[in-house]
């Protein structure tokens, strides 16, 4: 199995932690936040991945070579010249995707006790180009599902703006994205036309039109966001619960 491990990102909400080192490496109980998704991965079967890098990049590559990373076939998509945003990122690694297999795709810094396995297999069962793990609580940006967990869009509640992938039909569930998706690689076909920088949502609301993506709900497992300064303590308590 193959996965991918979004690691490009500034962390600017975890400053000071990261103004000297990259989110990825930022420790929770002498963990790095990459340790604790690669170790979360190669337990679910991961063998190969690739991990996106950007704000010192080679801070992560040298930890990587320290721990012969981790027994694992790991490559790096080094974003250092441009971040290429998750959209993007994905795109730059295709080539990385060319079994034609479905593989995961990992936020660093979301820390869950997400079952892998089972969301895989529901992958597989529903035929979907994607697969978005979601959950309720309160967010400002939510994706709308219907009663078959398929994707028919987007709402932000701040702002009241909306966008529908496809034409309403009866009512939509608001769910927030939790950072880990199962995708097919058919998708970097759908994707031929956007170069650069872009959102991997802004692809799954355009593809949403004809193609099905799936919520993958998962409202009773451990879960946490760690970007922000507050969330690292929370993040000390859980720990365990993830590994």
């Amino acid at each position: 199995m193959k996965a991918m491990i979004f690691a490009a990102g500034l962390g600017t909400r975890l400053r000071p932690l990261t103004d000297n080192q990259p989110k990825a490496l930022v420790k929770i109980n002498g963990k790095t936040l990459l340790e604790i998704v690669i170790q979360r991965l190669k337990k679910f079967g991961v063998q190969d991945m690739i991990i996106n890098v950007h704000h010192h990049a080679q801070m992560i590559i040298d930890f990587l070579k320290s721990k012969n990373n981790f027994d694992l076939n790991i490559a790096i998509s080094d974003e250092t010249g441009m971040l290429l945003d998750t959209g993007g990122g994905l795109q730059k690694a295709a080539h990385f995707f060319e079994d034609g297999k479905p593989f995961i795709v990992h936020n660093v810094d979301i820390l869950s006790n997400i079952d892998l396995g089972k969301m895989m297999d529901a992958h597989i069962q529903s035929g979907a180009i994607a697969t978005l793990s979601t959950r309720h609580r309160a967010t400002s940006r939510y994706l709308l599902f219907n009663k078959k967990n398929i994707l028919y869009g987007w709402m932000n509640v701040r702002s009241g703006e909306m966008i529908l992938s496809r034409k309403k039909k009866g009512k939509l569930s608001l769910r927030a994205f939790s950072g880990i998706h199962v995708i097919d690689p058919s998708i970097f076909d759908l994707m031929k036309k956007r170069k650069g920088k872009f959102s991997i949502i802004d692809v799954y609301l355009e593809v949403a039109a004809h193609h099905k993506i799936i919520a993958y709900p998962h409202d009773k497992d451990v879960w946490l966001d760690v970007g922000k300064l507050e969330s690292i303590e929370e993040a000390k308590k859980i720990l365990k619960k993830i590994l």
